[in-house]
């Protein structure tokens, strides 16, 4: 190959290039779009407020009616549901603990104090109790509810999932707490 062919080539890549730059110059010029001063419409962003774990857990409890939630559960429906949580949680009675603590009474114990049973520090430093509105919370999404917490489960989005465990979860124990 000469060097008139070699030239040849390097000027139609190069024409190639000046069209498409071209061509793109030319469309905005013709298809000119002044911004408008004001949007048309104002997107409202909340102001991310620095607050704590508790102050976001009670809010989430104010919002929610756990009477009203308690009500739409169903024992039946929770053990049907419970099945997910039964790959790493026994719920008998003097069951062993699995790749999750066993649940059986639960419901109104502190949590992380099953003695023979090695909890995240999340949940060994969590100084509460495993009341419906906590455990309908944790259940939503536990990572979230409980930061550092080693618990991989992507949580029950349903409330009537939730409320249904929670309510079998409460029958699973020697003194089912009163529900609210």
């Amino acid at each position: 190959m000469d060097s008139f062919e070699l030239n040849k080539i390097i000027a139609a890549v190069l024409m190639v290039a000046l069209l498409i730059i071209g061509i793109g110059k030319l469309s905005d010029i013709i298809f000119h779009v002044e911004k408008p001063k004001t949007p048309g419409y104002v997107v409202e962003v909340e102001q991310a407020v620095a607050s704590t774990n508790v102050e976001s857990k009670s809010e989430a409890e104010e919002k929610i009616d756990i009477a009203a939630l308690m009500a739409m559960g169903d024992i039946a429906h929770g053990e049907k549901v419970f099945k997910k949580c039964a790959a790493c949680h026994s719920i008998v009675k003097g069951g062993k603990n699995n790749i999750g603590p066993a649940l059986y009474n639960v419901v109104g114990r502190k949590v992380g104090v099953v003695s023979d049973y090695k909890y995240s520090k999340a949940l060994s430093a969590y100084e509460k109790e495993w009341t419906f509105e906590e455990l309908n919370g944790y259940l939503i999404r536990p990572a979230k509810w409980i930061k550092g917490t080693k618990m991989a489960f992507a949580g029950l989005r349903k409330e009537k999932d939730r409320a249904s465990v929670i309510l079998y979860l409460n029958q699973n124990s020697d003194n089912p707490l009163p529900l609210p």
